[in-house]
């Protein structure tokens, strides 16, 4: 099957679609992105379409309702897990303003989005 994300005019994901995929058989063994974008206007009308990878294998991550899709880098971004974090184009996710701590590979934490900071997962502190 594949997959489309229909954008909005800020290119924010609303919606993701599934269509056969026949519809983009071009009868080259190649598929053509350009007649499953004229499908989906076909049945669900005018709109920005955008090809996704349900296995992250092109334009980065599966689109997702609420993320947004950037022309330049060719890729979706997934919508930030909290408002304090930031996206890093680099290495392609979301990072909180604060480092995790240095024991995160045997300590479980987990983001303190009131305190801005990262609490063990067991810590009951508010």
């Amino acid at each position: 099957m594949a997959h489309f994300a229909k954008l909005n005019t800020k290119n924010e994901v609303e919606e993701v679609v599934v269509i056969d995929n026949s519809v983009l058989d071009d009868g080259t063994g190649t598929d053509n992105e350009q007649q499953g974008i004229d499908f989906c206007v076909s049945l669900w009308g005018p709109g920005n379409y955008v090809q996704t990878s349900y296995n992250g294998n092109f334009r980065r991550d599966f689109a997702t309702i609420g993320g947004t899709y950037d022309h330049n880098a060719n890729g979706f971004i997934r919508p930030a897990p909290y408002p304090s974090w930031y996206f890093d184009q680099t290495d392609w996710e979301w990072k909180a303003p604060v480092a995790e701590p240095d024991d995160a590979d045997t300590v479980e934490y987990v983001w303190n989005e009131y305190q801005q900071r990262w609490d063990a997962a067991n810590s009951s502190t508010p």
